[in-house]
Order: C-alpha cells, then structure tokens, then sequence
C-alpha cells in the first residue's frame, strides 16, 4: 500500500527556494457527435483572452495541513485547436512552487470558460521525491460558477479511511458530502449527487387513466430497489408521481443522472445512430401495408424472412427532417441515398445457417441452457409438479401432468427412477404469471401459465415431454385453474398444435426474460440485473471515496448503468412505453417485475449458490414422487472444480459461468486481500460500513429486514459481495442482454405475444390450423407491427458499443499505482484468456451437442472479449445497454 514519505524530502524547495514541477492535461472539449461545439469554443476563447482561464492549484499530502499551492493555469488554449471531431486534447501547466509545499495529493480546478470539458488526466513530472503523479479524473467539469465547491480530484493513490494523510482527509470528506447533496430540489445536468427514489415515474397519470402506473418501492406489496432522484416536479393530477421530462429533452435524451454517468460521446452516436437507423427499420411495414393484403398482419413465414432478405429504396424527400439534424455521414450510413437497398434488418444467428432448425424439439430445449434465458429451467423435485400459490386465494393449482404422459418417454426408466436419478427438469412459469393472467387476457393478449417437463438424454441433451397450459378457472380465481397437456408430435394437425404449445411457452419464457432475467436480473433482465444493482451504484458514490480500494474495484462495473435505466423509464418500460406495447404482460409488466422482488435474495445471486438453489419451490405434497433431498441444476461436490457437479454436464451456460465466475472471486480475492489483511480491518473501514448500511437500509431498503443479508464483518462477507455485484454488472448481464438479437431477432423462435388461444376441433381457427398450418402459427404470435417494433429495439439492445471496456479490462492503464495489484489484474486477464481458448474448445467438440445445437450457432455469450456490432459474444464490465 502507497506510504506518504515523511515531511522535508523536498529540502530544495525550503527557505524560499523557489522550482517549477511541469504537467500534462488531458482532457476532451465540448464536442456533440461529429460536430465541435462551436458556439462554446468562440465564447472560452473569449473567456481566455479577458484572463479568465482554466486554473489548478496543487494540494500538499505531506504536513499537517496540506498546503494549497500557487494558482497555475492551462497554457495556450487559443491556439490549441484540438482534433476536427470529439476527441483528446492536451494542454501544458506549469506550477510555480515556492517553500515546502510537499508531494502534492490533489489539485482544485477551476473552470472560468463558459462550457465544460471532460477532464480525462493530469500528470506531473519529476516531482521532487515522488517522481511522476498521475491524476486519473475522467470527469466533466462545468464552469465554475455552476458550483457552490470548487472541483478536487486526488492523485492515483489507494487509502483506506484510516490511512488516508492527514492533510487529504477533510478534502476526501468535502468530496462525498458534495456527492450526497441535500435531498431537496430539481437537480440540473452539471449537478454531481448521487440520491435515491422510489420508482415513481413510470405512470404518466396527467395523460389519463391509461396511463397511471403503480409506484414501485416503498411497500411491502409493491418493494423495488430505489432509482437515482431526478428532483422532477410531481405531476399534477398525483402529487406522489414524478412529472415527465419535456418532450424536447427526450429527444435530446437529457435526463438527469450525474454527468460523469452519461454516455460518452462514442456511446452516445452509437446508441443514437442505431436507435435512428431500427426507426428507420420500422417504416418499411408501414409503407408495404398500403399495399399488403393484410395489413400489420404476416402472411407466411417468407414474409418474416422479407425483414432480412429485402430491401426498400427510400422514396425522394422522405426523411429530410431527420437528416437536417443529424450528421451527413450518419444520414447517409442509416437512410442509404446512394442507391443501394435500404431499411433491411441483419439476419439474426438462430436462423443464419439453417432456416427451419429453430422449430425442432431439440433447439427448443436446447436454448433453455445455451439461448438468451438460459438461468430459469430447474430440476423437477417431485412429480406431479405442485403449486405454492396460496389455495386459499387462488385455489388447485396442483399439475394434471400424470405419469401415463411420459412413462414411454424415459428411456426405459420409471418416474420415480427418473427423478431419483436427476433426469426431469422443468422450465415452469405457472405460478409467477397466473395471479395476473385473468386481466392481462381482459386485454388483446390471449396467454397461458405454462409447465414444460424435460428428460436428460443419455447423449447429454434435453427432450421435452410435455406441455402444460392452464388458465384461470372461468368461475373464479377460488376454483383455481383450467389445465390441457400437450404431446411432442410430428405429423398432422397434433404437430402444428404442438408447435403452438411450444410457441406458448416461448411467449412465458420471453416476457419472465425482459421481465425478471434481465431488468431484475427481465422483468427477469430488467429486474435482476439493471434495477438490483443500482442501489449499489449510488451507494458506492456516496459513501466511498474515489480514494477507496472499494471503490476503485467497482467503480468500472458501474459505467453507464444508471444512464440506461433512466433511459428505460422514459421511453421502453413507461406506461405506453415499447415494453409494455411488446411484451405480454403489458401494463402489468412492471408491477410483475415488483412482486417477483420480493423472492430476490442478495447471496443467492452467486452462481454457485444459484445453480445449487434452483429448485422447484413448493411444499412437498403426498405425492409418492416427492423427494425432499432434491435440489437445483447442481450438487455440492469438493472434487468439482469450483466446488459444485452440474447435473447437465453439458450445460454452455453453466459451464462457462462458472470459470468466469471463479475468475472474477479469484481477483476479487487478491484484491480485497491486499488492502484487508484482517477482519477488524473490515470491520474498522467507517466509509465501507457506511457504504453497506446504506445499501441495505436505502438502496433496497424494502428488504433492509431480512435475515440474510450479510453482516459485512469479515473479509470473506466482502469478497463474496463485491464478487457478486462484478458477476451481476458484467458476466449475467451478458448471458441474459447480448443473445437478444441472435436469437430472438427472428421472433417466430422468441415470440413476444400471443393472440389467439389453443384452436378447439370445430372452431375456424382449428380447421386453418389443419389447411395452413404457418399462417395459423403467425396470426397466433407478435403481429407484424410489434414485431418490427420489437427487433428494431433488441437490435439496438444487443449491440456492442464501439468505445465498449471489456472484463479484464480498464479504460486507463495507470488505474493505481500499487504495483501488486496490476500484477494481480494481469493474472485476471491471462485466466479470462485461458477461459476463451477453452469455450472455442468445447464449441469445436462434436460430443457436446448443447454447445452449437441444430440452428449450428456456437455458444459465445460468455466469451469475455468481444468487437463493436451484433458480435453475439463478449462481456462488457457494466450494464452500459
């Protein structure tokens, strides 16, 4: 750990000696996209020539008061110009240093131009007993009069509280206090604090009753993880919901979060020239409909293909509004003028080699461990499979699933003999979608609660064996469910109803997925990853120093997360958003998301712990089935590498988990090892204390009560939690976002909706499921509007950004200065390298048939590095999309 030399070392500079100490700044000016601001750059030259530049003044780590030294200013801002497009500039300073002033440890700046700039570092040279000193601030800093503090930033060094040189201490205490603000007002762009809110800006209540949406957070009916606090005015029809932003700053995307949280500016034209180019995408259907048979409607499978195979050549004049206020070479890559074809999706990965495989029986059970939700299907624990759905209220959820369905179809086993040898798994979504399924079939969405019972091949692959639907007893919630189980079948009208049934369960799996995976871990993805790990986003700035080891270890995890959720709850998950108009569950989505938070256990969040825990929760019935010793997908075992057997060996998720999983607490463990060498050391950090209380009481204070949210008193309690948040933010956001796309752009293979019921014998809808079999499928699943709608948007989610920092990675080399660290960090990398190699190993092995499956799509979602685009592969540190 970095020791302050003691006082005198720089004997040259006592009894009014007098030296120069020369730096380098580097920063970015305030450049849009591909334009320099040029508007601003007239005015800071202005600014410049009256004197009133950008000044630093260093700050002494050594004495007893830390000395502030002579104002020194950046050198020819006029004539450096600077790059043509956004880009690094760099300035020279030259510090006057007069006495002792000691080893500086920080430096205040001050920004008297009239815009800001992105401060990126600061180096000075030959520092007499110190060498070089490299602040790193990657920062915006605003003109100084929007500040009631002039800025500070630290030298590149590493304290805990305790260790932290006297003379840095009250600055390192100004900076938190400046970060927390005072919890009252409408907080502007250049403001820097970080607070926390109930989501209470979903709704839109002053745009009428459709638009009121549940609060989430803040009762124990609907508990949520807390938001950053935007200050908005409350709307005027619902003092206790948040206003909505003008339209003019949606547009611009100007939302508050803190400006070091925004988008940097690649990220930025990324996101706005792939948002504009999916917008795009979707006037082509819009324009066909006026000539199509059915509009909105899909009249073949050749017309989904059209999305990929076609082309439209973009009519003289249209769009000229858009391309007035975008750059020119932006224009011309989104709306082709040049006479090439236009408005054409990419052709997603599921259907790129073989156009048909998505609707086999094994690609289906395939992509529940190697596709785009792969962390929902569990081991069966008894069978029939149970309900936990309170009798009381709900009624008989038990399953109609008898043995008489599936006994032909185990190899030979009895059921019994299947359980016991941990060959039944289920991908269940009965119980979390059937409380909601009477209102959400009030509206245009037809859905089922669904059971899948799956056997474990001898060769390692999954077969399904049945399908379950139920919906809600047409007499009442009381008399519980109305259930039918379907059989894999391959020819006749019973395959074509079969399909259906598969693309039900494909309806359920997307909506948990977007739901819950995603968003809470959507709301699977919304739920689990973007909302859970925000809290500790605000936490961390809040409450630890830049100057924390903590800090410095996570902070990489946090980049862009809490930009891309205000995003979300202005234009994708808000009342009317694209979610809602996309998914099932539509306005329901978010109150789902709510409910299912509250099963959401912090420790559980590690993979190992997961894989061992997934189990069919239920009480275990009479059933001659049940088996209490059953557990998840996985065993305890000391002989297994990391310390658990997976029940599917060949499981691409699981597998490749795991080794990330283990590489990321194996640095996590070095790192936190070598600031911690006890646990009253852990115990003793004020500032990481803090950090965890205020995590569990504010940032997911609806469950600050529960009993396993860990003490934060040993060393191990630390590692394992920040092991956790990195696994969360980089490598489950990866498995669970950047599949989207590949699989999911073809949406007949994830669809979103479904409109139409099972067909009866008898009914129309039976008889063209027996003459037209395909066009039956596609009136029953997302209409072509929603579809077009829906992969213009997972298109724009499932992209790398171009400035995109993978895991093993940071955006600046010299990101400390303890040396065994970066060794440390290094041995990260090397192992997130020896990972790669073995996942295209296991790719190439013909033996393991989950790893490519009939669609011949190798698993890469966990492949640590990857390149800018719909790669389908790499894991960014952060949710940054």
């Amino acid at each position: 750990m970095f020791q302050i030399p003691v006082p005198n070392i720089l004997d040259n500079l006592k009894n009014g000696s007098h030296k120069k100490i020369k730096g380098t700044v580097v920063l970015m000016k305030n450049n849009v996209l591909d334009f320099n601001d040029f508007h601003a750059s007239v005015l800071d030259r202005v600014h410049e020539f009256l004197g009133q530049g950008v000044s630093l003044q260093l700050i002494s780590a050594t004495g007893s008061q830390g000395k502030l030294g002579k104002v020194a200013y950046l050198e020819n801002w006029i004539g450096t110009l600077g790059p043509v497009t956004a880009g690094d500039t760099t300035f020279k300073v030259t510090f006057d240093v007069e006495g002792d002033i000691g080893i500086p440890g920080a430096f205040v700046i001050r920004n008297n131009h009239h815009s800001q700039f992105f401060l990126k570092t600061v180096t000075l040279e030959d520092v007499p007993g110190a060498g070089q000193i490299l602040f790193v601030c990657n920062s915006w800093v605003y003109p100084a009069s929007k500040y009631k503090k002039d800025r500070i930033f630290f030298a590149n060094k590493t304290y805990l509280p305790s260790d932290t040189p006297l003379p840095l201490r009250k600055y390192r205490q100004q900076e938190l206090e400046q970060l927390r603000g005072n919890g009252t007002g409408e907080l502007e762009e250049w403001d820097r604090v970080y607070d926390y809110a109930c989501y209470n800006d979903l709704g839109d209540p002053d745009k009428g009753s459709k638009y009121v949406r549940q609060t989430l957070g803040g009762s124990s009916e609907y508990p949520y993880p807390r938001r950053g606090r935007t200050g908005r005015p409350p709307t005027k029809t619902d003092p206790n919901c948040e206003s909505k932003i003008p339209p003019v700053d949606l547009l611009r995307l100007d939302i508050y979060v803190p400006r070091d949280e925004r988008f940097g500016h690649l990220k930025m034209s990324d996101f706005i020239a792939y948002a504009l180019k999916s917008l795009a995408q979707s006037v082509k259907p819009a324009l066909q409909s006026k000539f199509d048979k059915t509009p909105n409607e899909f009249d073949s499978f050749q017309d989904v293909l059209n999305l990929y195979d076609g082309g439209f050549p973009m009519p003289e004049g249209l769009f000229k509004d858009v391309g007035d206020k975008i750059p020119l070479t932006m224009f011309k890559e989104i709306f082709r003028t040049d006479g090439e074809r236009f408005l054409k999706f990419p052709v997603p990965q599921v259907i790129k080699e073989d156009r048909t495989a998505w609707r086999t029986d094994a690609e289906f059970a395939r992509e529940m461990l190697a596709g785009v939700n792969p962390v929902t299907i569990r081991r069966l624990q008894e069978f029939p499979p149970a309900s936990k759905l309170d009798p009381k209220v709900y009624g008989d959820h038990r399953s109609t699933i008898r043995e008489e369905h599936i006994k032909n179809n185990l190899d030979g086993l009895t059921v019994h003999q299947a359980l016991k040898d941990n060959r039944l798994f289920i991908l269940d979504h009965h119980d979390h979608f059937m409380p909601y399924l009477r209102r959400i079939n009030e509206t245009d969405n037809r859905i089922y609660g669904s059971r899948t019972l799956l056997f474990l091949k001898s060769d390692g692959t999954l077969k399904p064996l049945v399908i379950e639907l139920s919906l809600p007893h047409p007499d009442g919630d009381q008399f519980g469910c109305t259930s039918k189980v379907y059989a894999p079948a391959e020819h006749g009208v019973e395959s074509s109803i079969w399909q259906l049934a598969k693309a039900y369960v494909a309806v359920n799996d997307s909506g948990f997925h977007q739901l819950i995976s995603h968003w809470y871990i959507s709301p699977a993805k919304q739920l689990n990853t973007h909302a859970v790990i925000e809290p500790f986003v605000i936490a961390t700035n809040r409450q630890l120093s830049v100057l924390h080891p903590v800090h410095k270890l996570l902070h990489p995890h946090f980049r862009d997360t809490m930009n891309i959720n205000a995003q979300a709850r202005q234009i994708l998950i808000n009342a009317g958003g694209i979610l809602e108009s996309t998914v099932f569950p539509g306005k329901y989505a978010m109150e789902l998301s709510a409910v299912v938070y509250k099963n959401w256990v912090f420790p559980d969040q590690a993979l190992p712990t997961d894989l061992l825990k997934r189990v069919f929760h239920a009480p275990l019935s009479n059933s001659p089935y049940a088996l209490a010793e059953c557990r998840g997908v996985a065993v305890k075992d000391a002989n297994s590498p990391h310390g658990v057997r997976l029940l599917i060996e060949d499981y691409p998720f699981a597998v490749d988990g795991l080794n990330i999983w283990s590489a990321i607490k194996t640095w996590v463990t070095d790192y936190c090892s070598f600031y911690y060498k006890t646990d009253y050391m852990v115990q003793q950090d004020i500032e990481l204390q803090s950090w965890w209380k205020e995590l569990v009481e504010k940032g997911h204070g609806d469950k600050k009560n529960e009993p396993w949210w860990p003490k934060m008193q040993t060393l191990d309690e630390l590692i394992e939690s920040c092991t956790i948040i990195i696994w969360t933010s980089s490598a489950l956001h990866a498995a669970v976002n950047f599949g989207q796309y590949p699989f999911a752009g073809y949406l007949p293979n994830r669809p979103t909706v479904s409109r139409r019921y099972m067909p009866e014998i008898g009914t129309p809808e039976y008889e063209e499921l027996k003459t037209n079999s395909d066009l039956a499928f596609l009136k029953t699943i997302t209409a072509q509007l929603q579809t077009v709608i829906g992969v213009s948007l997972i298109e724009i989610l499932s992209r790398h950004a171009s400035d995109e920092v993978y895991l093993g990675q940071r955006d600046t080399p010299g990101w400390t200065s303890d040396t065994k660290v970066l060794e440390a960090f290094e041995r990260f990398g090397k192992r997130l390298a020896e990972i790669e190699d073995s996942i295209i190993r296991m790719n190439n092995d013909g033996k393991l048939k989950n790893r490519v499956g009939p669609v011949k799509m190798p698993y890469t979602l966990l492949y640590p590095t990857g390149e800018a685009g719909l790669s389908g592969k790499g894991i960014p540190n952060s949710i940054s999309i």
